[in-house]
């Protein structure tokens, strides 16, 4: 099974990951999408984020039905701050069968040098880049592992967005899934 993985904060889950989760899972190769719920992204400020938990669970909320998408809590038993390819180490043991790809926006790919053991991950994996506002579309890694996905619709939503309306008691609907957005509605989550 070709698995891609895409890892985020997802603080909270909004519609551009679910569009670019869904995009990726219909327009490439893969079987399924795992949207990893990252306890601990060691290139983010911990204290802005919502319970893992609770992060899962909206996530959860936003895939449905959807059978080739899935939550993914697979980090949170892992050593924190959590590194990919620590990760990626841990689903090769216990998925030996699969195969993992990295799902990843454009401006991630600009630090992925100051990722632990990035050599190790262009080396034996394949990423999928997806294009977003702002980001340089020059990719500075020439690499035949690296994909950059040209068809994909360029979105400029944010999580940090979200939360800030939410903080200002600014409607967030259209901007999630609508179960989450019902979700979030009524919870003092991010408030």
């Amino acid at each position: 099974m070709k698995v891609g993985l895409f890892f985020g904060s997802f603080n909270p889950v909004h519609t551009g990951h679910m569009i670019i989760a869904n995009q990726i899972v219909h327009l490439t190769g893969l079987d399924q999408v795992w949207m990893v719920v990252s306890p601990h992204n060691p290139l983010k400020k911990k204290s802005t984020l919502a319970n893992d938990f609770d992060r899962l669970h909206l996530v959860n909320l936003a895939i449905g039905e959807n059978t080739r998408i899935k939550a993914s809590n697979i980090e949170f038993n892992l050593p924190k701050p959590s590194y990919t390819v620590d990760t990626l180490t841990y689903l090769l043991e216990k998925y030996p069968d699969y195969q993992f790809v990295l799902i990843m926006g454009a401006d991630n790919l600009e630090t992925l040098h100051k990722w632990k053991n990035y050599e190790k991950i262009l080396q034996n994996h394949e990423i999928y880049v997806y294009l977003r506002p702002g980001s340089n579309a020059q990719i500075t890694f020439d690499n035949h592992h690296i994909t950059i996905l040209q068809q994909f619709p360029l979105l400029d939503i944010s999580s940090t967005y979200v939360r800030e309306c939410l903080q200002k008691g600014i409607s967030i609907q259209y901007l999630v899934p609508d179960a989450v957005f019902e979700y979030l509605d009524g919870s003092t989550m991010y408030r």
